[in-house]
């Protein structure tokens, strides 16, 4: 037998192969289901007159079909040696042990060890986490990646396979924090099985980065195989289980669910590619020219796989970029943005009167609405006679050099309308002509995909000489599109724009005149140096800078109206929009997409929606969103007076988050140490508002010392909310906003101070900011846990719950201990039990408080908008 060990100075990880493993599989090849078959050589090692076989034709392996008892007595003897040598036969709780696990360790064994295991668990264990808390069911994507080795392989080529891919496949996965979850030998070959999105490792772009990962582990691999040897890779994405599995003295921490069975299928009935299933062919948010759909396949135990493509990368297709995907809203206006719209149009009408040069950067976090703007901004610009060229750039284009001036150089020329190479080379002759010379056409060969006779003065430059000329040429060309009768420019995910790209055009943008558009993204390198440029007052007065922030509650209703073509939604579904959605448009439409997938809501008109046992007061819509549906609706919506309601037995607190959004919330969740995540999500199980005492009841004994430190920490960072008995919710205040989001929190809600809470320990309300947050650290927990964690709470909720003497002690009523005043006539109707737990039962009633006026935000909001006219009602009739 081979045991290699390969990996690098932080994971290692090791195979067996050899004559043995060859027999097993062999083995298991004619073993049918149920049936138990030795290899030749396990048979010859056994002790043979215990058991019962039968042999099998064509082969040395044989079938168990029995085993004789043991004698009593050498039972007896079996238990002796037990008795006399328990330190090598049995730990002291768990039973029987391999000797090995036994052997003296020298000091450095800790470190060497803990190279074997995943990070994911490490960084849990190394916080003191209990071993039951390791698992999590969450979204992550999973490549598998098979290397089918040629038969009769050495064990010495295996070996440097073995070692040589684990390198090239840690290079690649390291930047996106992927990690080799196993490696497996096997009938198929060598199987490597790579994991992104482990706890503690959730990044943003994760199916784009898993696709072109794969894609780079598919060429680096290949180039190491032999004639006669291919590989495969495939990629799928969902949610599974990521944890502890295995005895407590031998486990493992692996990846499980019908994903990774999928991969594990395609792998196999798509070799030579890279495949990918419909799920991260979606996530990816690629162009269809990054993909070919392939032909369906019957795969072992899966029914209806869906779709499967091959990613195959950057195109020629590709290279000359998309134009904006975001179409412009039917709603015209665009809801909730007048006033950006018209930020846009002054800033236009300065440019067309003047020629005064203008940047108009729009940036606002992932999901509120940037692209649906520009595409609005795109539309007005065209309407108001200009040309527009418009461009939204991928994550994947920030790692290709130059990607960004020549997709934008691309579209202002219209290279991307041309049907040929020789079409491309004629519109750039035309375009360009006196603006670089003759001679320099064939330095645009790899920009532009053309092919230019390279002339003899550029064939006689050096290296040097030929980088500084090309660089020249991509500026004059630039300069060229940038100034000429192109018209506005609008990048959607400017943020995206390579380095070297950036290189040429921030000097070309500050000396040109131009009306350029784009959307930013905060975080990143290109928004921060925007930002500073615009309050900087040499440069102010050519940037522009507008910050987008969330709708507001009222245009949430309004557009989840227009959405579903209906004239009202039940305030059930309102409330739980605003709450989930925090105003964030993307949020909203995926959830609504999620509702109407798994048919949650339906639709009739007003008149049958009166027969139905929902009354109007459940229903809302706004009186003057009515006059303005009149006139924008469809005449088919306008005379159905269709409305929306949910079906029976729906509940929408329960309703599970989307996964998109999931690994949104999980982003952030990750970015947290490991026992605060854990906090997180203890604090997720008992509910959006939750009392200190009842989370210090079912935290971890380890957990329970660092329980306030971490609160105060969560709440500096704007993840939860201290509530106090004085403090009217955000949602009250103002029925017109959405529920609090984490940049709004810390300045709108008064806290104690962190050395004080942690002094003080007194019993405390908290709330989470982003409820979306909290609905993904609930659902990350398994079922088990999950509902014993919910039995903990309700226990100690019944520890509180009180039936009142002066109420003849009928059936309990919640809160009414806390109500009655304890001077009633009859006796108090606090029990002496109870004490001097009164900060207890304060912090109870504040989070009920809290909770029921969360319910009626949205009926708050609606109060404005009622739900219909007495003229509406009686004209459904």
């Amino acid at each position: 037998m081979s045991l290699p060990v390969f990996g690098d100075e932080s994971w290692q990880h090791f195979c067996i192969f050899g004559p043995c493993l060859a027999e097993v599989r062999d083995a298991e090849e004619v073993a049918g289901a149920g049936e138990v078959v030795l290899s030749a050589t396990c048979w010859e090692l056994c002790e043979q007159h215990r058991l019962r076989i039968k042999h099998l034709a064509g082969t040395r392996a044989v079938q168990v079909t029995g085993v004789d008892p043991m004698p009593w007595s050498e039972c007896q003897d079996a238990l002796r040696k037990l008795v006399q040598d328990p330190v090598r036969h049995r730990s002291k709780r768990e039973g029987a042990m391999r000797p090995t696990l036994l052997l003296p360790s020298d000091l450095n064994a800790k470190d060497v060890l803990r190279k074997y295991i995943p990070v994911a668990a490490l960084g849990k264990l190394d916080a003191g986490l209990p071993m039951d808390l390791l698992s999590e069911l969450r979204p992550v994507t999973c490549i598998f990646v098979q290397l089918q080795l040629a038969a009769g392989t050495s064990s010495v080529h295996l070996s440097t396979v073995l070692k040589e891919a684990s390198r090239v496949m840690l290079e690649i996965l390291s930047p996106h924090k992927g990690h080799i979850n196993k490696v497996l030998l096997c009938d198929k070959g060598c199987t490597f099985l790579c994991v992104l999105g482990l706890p503690g490792n959730k990044l943003p772009c994760e199916s784009l980065h898993a696709l072109q990962s794969a894609l780079e582990i598919f060429n680096s691999c290949s180039t190491m195989l032999e004639e006669r040897e291919t590989m495969s890779v495939a990629v799928t994405r969902g949610t599974m289980f990521c944890g502890v599995t295995g005895h407590p003295l031998r486990h493992e921490y692996t990846v499980f669910g019908q994903k990774v069975n999928l991969a594990a299928r395609m792998m196999v009935h798509y070799p030579g590619l890279v495949s990918c299933d419909a799920v991260t062919y979606a996530a990816s948010r690629l162009p269809a020219s990054y993909f070919k759909e392939l032909p369906e396949r019957e795969m072992k135990g899966l029914r209806q796989p869906g779709p499967v493509y091959q990613y195959v990368g950057v195109t020629e297709e590709s290279i000359f970029g998309v134009g904006l995907t975001k179409k412009r809203s039917e709603y015209v206006p665009l809801l909730g943005r007048k006033q950006e719209t018209d930020l846009f149009v002054s800033c236009l009408n300065a440019y067309r009167d003047s020629g005064q040069r203008n940047i108009l950067a729009v940036e606002g976090t992932m999901g509120c609405g940037k692209s649906h703007l520009l595409a609005e901004l795109a539309s007005l610009g065209q309407d108001a006679g200009h040309r527009v060229v418009a461009l939204e750039l991928l994550e994947i284009d920030t790692r290709q050099p130059f990607s960004a001036i020549r997709m934008l150089m691309a579209r202002a020329l219209g290279l991307q309308d041309c049907e040929s190479r020789g079409d491309r080379q004629r519109v750039l002759k035309t375009k360009l002509q006196g603006t670089i010379e003759e001679s320099s056409y064939c330095l645009l060969n790899d920009i532009f995909g053309v092919k230019f006779p390279i002339s003899d003065n550029v064939r006689e430059m050096d290296e040097t000489q030929r980088r500084l000329e090309l660089h020249s040429t991509r500026v004059k060309v630039l300069e060229k599109t940038l100034t000429g009768d192109f018209g506005i420019f609008v990048i959607d995910n400017a943020h995206f724009i390579d380095p070297d790209s950036w290189f040429i055009m921030s000097p070309v943008l500050q000396k040109v005149s131009l009306f350029m558009v784009m959307s930013l993204a905060p975080g990143y390198e290109i928004t921060e140096s925007f930002r500073k440029a615009a309050a900087d007052n040499a440069t102010s007065q050519k940037i522009t800078y507008l910050h987008l922030d969330k709708l507001k509650a009222s245009v949430v209703m309004q557009k989840v109206c227009k959405d579903l073509g209906v004239v009202s939604i039940p305030r059930d579904l309102v409330r739980f929009l605003i709450r989930t959605s925090s105003g964030i448009p993307y949020y909203c439409e995926e959830l609504l997409r999620c509702l109407r997938a798994n048919d949650m809501l339906q639709f009739c008109t007003r008149r049958q929606s009166g027969k139905a046992k929902d009354n109007w007061e459940s229903l809302i819509t706004s009186a003057a969103e009515a006059s303005s549906l009149a006139a924008t609706w469809s005449s088919e919506a306008r005379n159905d007076g269709r409305v929306c309601l949910l079906r029976p037995g729906v509940t929408l607190e329960n309703t599970a988050l989307p996964i998109p959004l999931k690994e949104i919330a999980l982003t952030q969740l990750d970015r947290m140490q490991p026992l605060t995540r854990m906090v997180v999500k203890f604090a997720a199980i008992i509910g959006p508002v939750f009392t200190t005492q009842l989370l210090l009841h079912i935290l971890p004994t380890g957990l329970r010392t660092h329980m306030n430190s971490l609160l105060d920490e969560l709440v500096s960072d704007n993840i939860l909310r201290w509530l106090k008995n004085t403090e009217v919710p955000e949602d009250v205040q103002d029925p017109t906003e959405g529920p609090a989001t984490s940049s709004q929190v810390e300045s709108s809600v008064q806290r104690p101070s962190p050395s004080t809470r942690t002094e003080e320990q007194q019993p405390g309300v908290l709330a989470f900011c982003v409820p979306l947050l909290q609905k993904a650290a609930y659902e990350l927990w398994p079922g088990r846990q999950r509902v014993a964690l919910r039995g903990k709470c309700a226990a100690f909720l019944e520890q509180h719950a009180h039936k009142c003497r002066s109420c003849g002690q009928g059936e309990f009523v919640a809160f009414h201990h806390f109500a009655v005043t304890s001077s009633q006539d009859g006796g108090s109707c606090r029990d002496p039990a109870d004490g001097g737990d009164s900060c207890s039962w304060e912090a109870l009633v504040l989070a009920g408080e809290e909770l029921k006026q969360d319910r009626t935000h949205a009926t708050g909001d609606a109060a404005e908008q009622q739900a219909f006219t007495e003229a509406e009602t009686g004209s459904s009739d």
